[in-house]
């Protein structure tokens, strides 16, 4: 298993980074060129860089995935991808993904985009907050712990 981090808005990269090295579980973050760095990142961690194409992290991420690897993202359309796959699909927001609930959420983003196509304002997410990072974490250990006491 790895971890992989579709990275160019992830306000969680630290915690995931943090959890999957104490466990010693690679972690790839992909990222556009845009956000390109120098920072040394620690053993077990690499940065895959892509175009800044509107998808070309997403298509990466999905190329580079197998069943068993856990995903961290908030794009509702990435994950509808990635649960087919088999991947376990974590929001930074601290909630799982899942067949249940990925149907609501891309019909929530379809109709805010109409709404916002006709002229209309919608809503912009809520700030990220301590209490999400909180949450973040340990939904992140529970799945950790879960996934590295069935191999």
């Amino acid at each position: 298993m790895k971890i992989l981090i579709d990275g160019d808005a992830c306000p969680v990269k630290d915690i995931v980074i943090e959890e999957a090295v104490r466990r010693k579980i690679p972690v790839t973050i992909v990222t556009s060129f845009s956000h390109y760095s120098n920072a040394e990142q620690p053993p077990g961690v690499k940065t895959v860089y892509v175009d800044s194409g509107a998808d070309a992290a997403d298509f990466r991420i999905i190329q580079l995935a197998v069943k068993g690897d856990l995903l961290v993202t908030q794009d509702y359309g990435l994950a509808s991808l990635a649960l087919p796959k088999g991947l376990t699909v974590l929001h930074h927001k601290g909630f799982q993904y899942d067949n249940d609930n990925i149907g609501q959420l891309l019909e929530s983003r379809y109709l805010s985009a109409m709404i916002r196509k006709s002229g209309k304002r919608t809503k912009g997410p809520k700030p990220f907050t301590t209490e999400d990072r909180h949450k973040f974490r340990h939904l992140l250990v529970t799945i950790l712990k879960e996934k590295t006491t069935e191999s």
